[in-house]
Parts: structure tokens; C-alpha cells; sequence
């Protein structure tokens, strides 16, 4: 039986280079792995417990139930003004829940990305594993693939070697995590 990764885009743009790297990973997969890249993040709304309620919205129930049928997670976010993407975290906020139940519990859950600045989002990265820590899944620590948008030298991230194989190994060591 494969292992399904739920792969979360923590940017909306259609060509940014982070849903490349995404397609990327997903093309990179192991033997066994599949990566479900999620649409409709930007169909969540806000985070508002007035609306988690027995009959959540149908965005919510759609990203809770790819979540559930996942194995695992990979999340692959640049960098806003230093921190997390604003639809990432709304995300985030909604998969952690039920507090001490959500569907990500325990679940292994890796972050890659890139972003413009020269240390490629490390700082996102960081607050999004810190977030995710403490939403319920298990951060796998040792993936840390955080790219400057110079990397790419404006070629699709799968034009660049070093690029494939750091975002191959990355899956790969999630994939493992999974066990």
C-alpha cells in the first residue's frame, strides 16, 4: 500500500517557485510514495471557533479529511515579511483541530521552501515547524531545505540538480518518518 504525503503550498500564486518545488517533490518521490499536492487553501476561511462547530464549512471538512487519509505532510512555504504566510497559518490553525485530536496528530510533517531573500526563508520556515509542533504532528527536524530564489537562477527548480536532490532527500526522509 503506497504512503500518501498531503503537500500544502504556503503560497496561492499558481507559478511560484514553491508549488515548482512541490511538483517537484511530487515527481520525486520514492518507490511507494505519493505526494497529493492540496487545493483550496485559499478557500478556508478565516480561523473563527464560531465556525468549528459539529458542521464546520465544507473547505474545512475537505482539508481535514486530506489530512486524515494522509500518512504524513509536507509543507513548502516561502517567506512574508519574515514569518508564515498568512493562508499557511490559517490552515495550520484549523488542522489543529480538535485540540488533542486533530488529524495531523502524531503524523510525521516536514518544511521546505524557498523565498527571495538570501537565506530563503528560513525564518518561515522556522515559525511554521514551531506552529506545526505545536498543532499536533510530529516536525521530522533533520528536513531542513530552505532555497534563496537565486538558487534558481529563473529556471524551474527541476532544471537544477543540487535543487532535485536536496528536495528528493527531503521526501525521502519523511517517507521514512512514516515507517
Amino acid at each position: 500500500m503506497a504512503q500518501t504525503i498531503l503537500t500544502l503550498v504556503g503560497s496561492l500564486r499558481a507559478a511560484s517557485v514553491n508549488r515548482q518545488l512541490a511538483e517537484l517533490a511530487a515527481e520525486n518521490a520514492p518507490d511507494g510514495v505519493v505526494l497529493n499536492i492540496y487545493e483550496g487553501l485559499d478557500e478556508l476561511p478565516f480561523y473563527n471557533e464560531d465556525l468549528d462547530t459539529d458542521t464546520p464549512p465544507a473547505a474545512v471538512v475537505a482539508l481535514r479529511a486530506a489530512a486524515a487519509e494522509a500518512d504524513g505532510a509536507l509543507v513548502v512555504t516561502p517567506e512574508y515579511n519574515g514569518t508564515i504566510p498568512g493562508v499557511l497559518k490559517n490552515a495550520i490553525d484549523w488542522l489543529s483541530r480538535p485540540w488533542g485530536a486533530s488529524d495531523l496528530k502524531d503524523k510525521p510533517v516536514a518544511v521546505i521552501g524557498s523565498a527571495l531573500g538570501q537565506y530563503g526563508g528560513v525564518w518561515a520556515h522556522d515559525e511554521t515547524r514551531k506552529s506545526l509542533g505545536i498543532a499536533g504532528p510530529r516536525v521530522v527536524e533533520s528536513v531542513k531545505v530552505s532555497l534563496p530564489g537565486s538558487a534558481f537562477d529563473g529556471k524551474h527548480p527541476r532544471e537544477n540538480a543540487d535543487v532535485v536532490t536536496a528536495v528528493r532527500e527531503a521526501v525521502g526522509t519523511l517517507a521514512a518518518e512514516v515507517g
